[in-house]
């Protein structure tokens, strides 16, 4: 079905920028880069696909039983994202709030290009009836200058003015409100995001990513390009992957920023990993894809790998733990994942009545943003990231956005979670605004 072909580069930086130029001419592309982050469970440095041959698109209306099907009549690569919205799929709830971006709910499609880098090695597969074009591709590929590439060379043509969607007072009504909430017990932990966004705006989506991949150097960072609407993703977290018969869950709850000075930035780390409120965050989420694995896992598989582990990024340090499971060899894949999404480290638990609370009181719509961009192989693995730290683009519309969020239990202070969030929002703001 696909012919491999084989291409060793001795700079490789320069080959995945030349490539990335190369794949603008698509419609539909998808690029997931590690950026080399030591990390377990990595398959590839990182992978391109370009050009649907197949394609499937939907709203949340049996969006996994349409995925379902899709996946298994191609047999073969499929890319694409999940957003956050498929929850109405899953559970009797809604999503009523404004929507300036408009990506469709669940976009996959099949590619006829694949890139596939591990080290100095690219192995490209191409579909048999494109095959004859590799070689004259590669040619292109390779002739790409970067500085005077009109691709590269498209500015911003006009100063980005970024607004909130929730200003401060507000926020902190709301988180008061969501306090009131897991005071009653209607819930013990939500994750509330707020969107920052900019209107009647033009950026260069391609140089957007890689200033912000450049700034924060993520192991699971992403380009997508669907029609004229755009991810750049800089996201430090893997939502779910699928390996054999082996479920991995990584679930990021707990966030400190980064120092310049050594000493400092030692003891921010060491600080998150005794900060109570972080690690009980993280341990309620813990919890809550314990019991979301355990729906497809074999029983008595579930287990918690890594607990409350900090691992340390450029412009955050991060409390991550690590869930696994197995599986049996007959359950098929999207049921894996209908049966644990939304990823819990962006709802909260109980995960519904979180669901319904978050509705109320965010401003936006989340779409895309702490949905998941991924793949699925041939033989029914998978892997797939969480959306944050990114920037949404609509190019037809003009519009820019960019939303974080934090975990709300009962020891949040207010201003706390607001500075938070600005902590996150850094990088993204620092791209727009340089």
């Amino acid at each position: 079905m696909r012919t491999t072909f084989h291409h060793t580069t001795t700079n490789i930086k320069l080959f995945k920028e030349q490539l990335l130029l190369w794949a603008q001419q698509f419609d539909d592309v998808v690029w997931l880069d590690s950026n080399n982050y030591e990390q377990n469970y990595s398959n590839y440095d990182a992978v391109l696909a370009v050009d649907a041959f197949t394609s499937l698109k939907t709203d949340y209306t049996q969006a996994f039983e349409h995925l379902k099907e899709y996946q298994t009549i191609t047999n073969d690569w499929i890319f694409g994202y999940l957003t956050y919205d498929l929850k109405n799929a899953v559970e009797n709830l809604i999503s009523q709030n404004f929507d300036g971006l408009e990506f469709p709910d669940l976009y996959f499609f099949q590619p006829k290009k694949l890139f596939f880098f591990k080290g100095n090695q690219v192995e490209m597969q191409y579909l048999k009836m494109v095959d004859d074009e590799f070689e004259s591709d590669l040619k292109d590929i390779l002739k790409m200058e970067l500085e005077c590439h009109p691709e590269r060379s498209r500015r911003v043509s006009n100063d980005i003015k970024i607004k909130l969607r929730i200003h401060k007072d507000a926020y902190f009504e709301k988180i008061n409100n969501m306090l009131a909430h897991i005071h009653r017990g209607d819930m013990y932990e939500a994750n509330f995001c707020q969107e920052f966004y900019a209107e009647d705006t033009t950026i260069n989506p391609l140089e957007t990513y890689l200033k912000l991949n450049g700034i924060s150097n993520p192991p699971f960072a992403t380009f997508l390009k669907y029609q004229d609407k755009y991810l750049l993703s800089a996201s430090p977290e893997r939502y779910l992957k699928k390996q054999g018969n082996t479920i991995i869950s990584q679930p990021i709850k707990g966030t400190a920023k980064r120092s310049k000075n050594a000493e400092e930035d030692k003891q921010l780390k060491q600080d998150l990993l005794d900060n109570e409120k972080e690690r009980s965050e993280n341990i309620m989420i813990v919890d809550l894809v314990r019991n979301d694995l355990s729906k497809t896992a074999i029983k008595g598989s579930v287990e918690v790998e890594e607990l409350c582990k900090i691992y340390s990024f450029d412009q955050v340090h991060q409390m991550i733990s690590t869930v696994k499971s197995k599986v049996e060899t007959a359950t098929n894949p999207v049921d894996i994942i209908k049966s644990t999404f939304p990823m819990g480290s962006m709802t909260g638990a109980p995960k519904i009545s979180a669901m319904k609370i978050i509705e109320a009181l965010e401003e936006t719509k989340r779409g895309l943003y702490s949905g998941a961009v991924g793949y699925f192989t041939p033989t029914g693995d998978f892997d797939f990231n969480v959306v944050i730290r990114s920037i949404l683009y609509n190019e037809t519309k003009k519009y820019v956005s960019y939303s974080v969020g934090g975990a709300i239990t009962a020891k949040s202070d207010p201003l706390k979670e607001y500075e938070e969030c600005l902590v996150k929002a850094k990088a993204m703001r620092q791209v727009l605004e340089d």
